[in-house]
């Protein structure tokens, strides 16, 4: 039992709420409801709202010339052509029509939305929600009142103009899909086969490895053990960008390396492949086709730098990680009189992806 002369008691019976507490603790919260409606210049002028609309519409016909631009840049600058400069020129103007088309699009919804379309603020309130014939009914007056509200169904401009602007914007996206077409002409025979085009290079027997990019010969014996030097045809190196020499390059590039002999584990039909423990592989990964240029001189294994698919050099060049499904091709490779390394042959499978149909 608390003494009488307690002081906390003595103030426990004293207290009493403040009037300022009661009418809080009393008096609901009041709604703020809605602020008052303001309206746009275009709601109290018909002149701007037609300013407006005549703004939505030219956006999406200017959206229609860029789609009909980035088709016309896709046949004006062949990439087929070889030449650098189409490649750039086709990237940059195929991209901009595109983006041109896009960027109307959505530039022009968004003024529909703000100037044209009704902003009238309104309190829509909860029901619950029934399978009922009633529920179908308030659907579709929804659906009616949008309209009415976006001037969808009045506006004929905006709306043909809009979908004519959709439409065209998916047009570049499928005339792209012709670069991936086959195609073929007198002079390129086989140019729609990817089969013959991946099976066959520019090494040959008695063809020259030259350093990338240089051109150099290489001699075996400046080779030191350990190292790995990129290298290509001779004949490439002597070729023009507009010869088709980025094509032929992507194909034939290749990787040379020097390890001990007794460190590679040849089969019977590959013992004539290397020279004095140099192996040349083919740089193309078997996955997708990136360049596999990344070599650790400790576990001799090459590494694909996009997916980490990983060959044991000393075997082959076989995959021991990654999603590649089948080892790097092999060039065949000896010495001339002069001592420079040359190919015995071409690759005798097809460089590249294994996607690819091959035989």
């Amino acid at each position: 039992m608390a003494h009488e002369d307690d002081p906390l008691e003595h103030e426990r019976a004293s207290w009493k709420p403040s009037p300022g507490l009661a009418v809080a603790v009393n008096d609901p919260v009041r709604n703020p409801e809605l602020p008052p409606h303001r309206e746009r210049m275009t709601d109290k002028d018909p002149v701007a709202m037609k300013r407006a609309a005549r703004t939505v519409y030219t956006l999406f016909y200017l959206s229609i010339a860029g789609s009909i631009w980035a088709i016309a840049a896709y046949m004006l600058f062949p990439i087929e052509s070889g030449r650098i400069i189409d490649i750039r020129h086709n990237n940059l103007f195929i991209g901009l029509g595109i983006a041109l088309a896009l960027l109307a699009i959505g530039i022009a919804a968004i003024h529909w939305s703000k100037a044209i379309m009704s902003d009238k603020e309104f309190i829509e309130p909860r029901h619950a929600t029934r399978g009922r014939d009633s529920t179908r009914e308030a659907a579709i007056g929804a659906f009616a009142a949008a309209n009415e509200e976006s001037g969808f169904g009045r506006r004929v401009m905006i709306r043909n103009s809009m979908i004519a602007a959709l439409v065209a914007s998916v047009a570049p996206g499928i005339v792209l899909f012709r670069g991936l077409a086959p195609f073929s002409s007198p002079e390129h025979p086989h140019a729609g086969d990817p089969v013959y085009l991946l099976e066959h290079t520019m090494w040959r027997e008695g063809e020259r490895l030259v350093h990338d990019p240089s051109g150099e010969p290489i001699r075996a014996a400046d080779l030191t053990l350990g190292s790995a030097v990129h290298v290509i045809p001779e004949s490439l190196a002597e070729l023009s960008h507009h010869d088709g020499y980025l094509e032929e390059k992507a194909k034939a590039i290749v990787l040379a390396v020097r390890l001990l002999p007794e460190q590679l584990t040849e089969s019977e039909e590959r013992r004539e492949w290397s020279y004095n423990g140099i192996v040349a592989y083919s740089k193309v990964c078997t996955h997708v086709g990136c360049p596999v240029a990344l070599y650790e001189q400790q576990t001799h294994h090459l590494l694909c730098p996009c997916h980490q698919s990983q060959f044991d050099v000393t075997d082959h060049a076989k995959v021991i990680f990654g999603p590649a499904a089948r080892p790097l091709p092999q060039l065949p490779i000896t010495v001339d009189d002069e001592g420079y390394l040359v190919a015995r042959s071409d690759f005798h499978e097809p460089v590249g992806p294994s996607f690819w149909e091959r035989h």
